[in-house]
């Protein structure tokens, strides 16, 4: 193995996963990581542990390392089975390990794994265990992004590991943000974002602030997926901090689906008017967009379009699930407007926007229909449609 090193007795021991393409609901088209740490001193501490498929070379990097009976302490950041599903391996492999938890962290424990996690020693934000010359100090960061999530800061080298927070989903034999195309690292840190934490937004910026006054120095940020930041971990922070109070530019998501192209058509119409304002648009046909990849777009938007043909009196089941994903994301700040054709009954316009103020979204009204196949008028009224969403959004 190569060791790769982040600090003076701080390694990655975690595993690289080349090939998952879905994570609970999105696209990951670049892999994942599940990233675990080192840390040895006069005493031994790994922060997280991995999926339970790859157990065997997280197990392989330890020994090669240290040996199990040495490790006194495994912390666990965050319950989710992508980093703690061999939880239960490890902590037979490390008899002597106590092993270490928020409160919520311990019921969780218990609840996935059963009565053996009775034993976990909780702590609290401020908290501090001294394993020899370093200091692990923890952070409680309940519902980032579940409500046992909990940040270790190791003090001594300055070093921040918030487990699922500044994450991207990348598989790469590269560790760190300066080893890696920065495009790719923001794309996937923003795809991130958009599709985990975004309706977290608020606690997202709360929690960055309370950081920033415990006065803690961070000159690297080490997060359970993907890319650890060592050239500038503030360009994450930043980042999550410009997102989570929904910063956005004047442009506009158009996602859509069609069955005989009537409501592509009025797509494209409506683009051309929101071009003709000078306001950028993107189009997406769910079919050929995941809805990961549209709710990406959405993030730096400030308005976004929704067309459906009417299939049953009912919106197209592409838009009906990408209404589901995107109202429980619960984006901020944006305006929406809806459009659609229906043959001899209509309802699917009706549908969106209803399952829209539902949600509390901003909707333009009224939305744009049409029966069949649209003529030049209802291009018209579609070309007119976008013009006044663009001119809205610049206003």
């Amino acid at each position: 193995m190569v060791k790769v090193t982040l600090k003076d007795g701080v390694y990655w021991v975690g595993v690289i996963d080349w090939n998952i393409r879905d994570f609970h609901g999105y696209v990951t088209n670049r892999g994942s990581t599940y990233n675990a740490y080192l840390i040895q001193d006069e005493k031994t501490a790994l922060i997280d542990t991995v999926k339970k498929e790859f157990s065997d070379e997280l197990i392989q990097k330890i020994t090669e390392l240290t040996s199990f009976d040495s490790i006194d302490y495994i912390v666990v950041n965050h319950v989710e089975m992508d980093h703690s599903s061999s939880l239960p391996i490890i902590a037979k492999l490390a008899k002597n390990a106590k092993i270490i938890a928020s409160v919520r962290g311990k019921e969780a424990l218990i609840d996935h794994y059963g009565s053996d996690f009775d034993r976990v020693e909780t702590v609290k934000t401020g908290d501090e265990l001294k394993v020899g010359k370093k200091t692990l100090r923890f952070v409680e960061a309940p519902m980032l992004h579940w409500p046992d999530s909990m940040f270790t800061y190791l003090v001594e080298d300055k070093i921040l590991m918030p487990n699922d927070a500044f994450g991207q989903h990348l598989a790469s034999s590269k560790r760190f943000d300066d080893e890696v195309d920065e495009h790719v690292l923001m794309e996937e840190a923003a795809i991130y974002y958009a599709n985990i934490l975004m309706p977290l937004a608020p606690l997202i910026t709360r929690k960055i602030q309370e950081v920033i006054q415990m006065g803690i120095p961070i000159e690297m940020i080490a997060p359970s997926h993907g890319i650890i930041w060592r050239k500038d971990p503030m360009k994450i922070v930043n980042s999550y901090m410009n997102w989570s109070a929904g910063a956005a530019k004047n442009k506009v998501v158009v996602v859509f689906d069609t069955m005989w192209h009537s409501t592509d058509t009025m797509a494209r119409a409506i683009a051309d008017g929101i071009a003709n304002q000078g306001v950028e648009v993107k189009l997406l046909k769910l079919r050929s967009s995941p809805n990961s990849e549209a709710v990406t777009e959405i993030l730096d938007a400030k308005a976004v379009l929704v067309g459906s043909p009417t299939l049953n009196n009912q919106m197209f089941p592409t838009l009906s699930s990408f209404l589901t994903y995107i109202t429980g994301l619960k984006p901020k700040g944006k305006l929406w407007g809806f459009f659609g054709s229906y043959g001899w009954g209509g309802g699917a316009v009706r549908n969106m926007i209803e399952t829209a103020k539902k949600a509390g979204f901003d909707v333009y009204e009224p939305g744009v229909e049409v029966k069949y196949v649209p003529d030049g008028e209802d291009l018209k009224k579609c070309f007119e449609f976008g013009q006044q969403i663009a001119q809205k959004i610049k206003a």
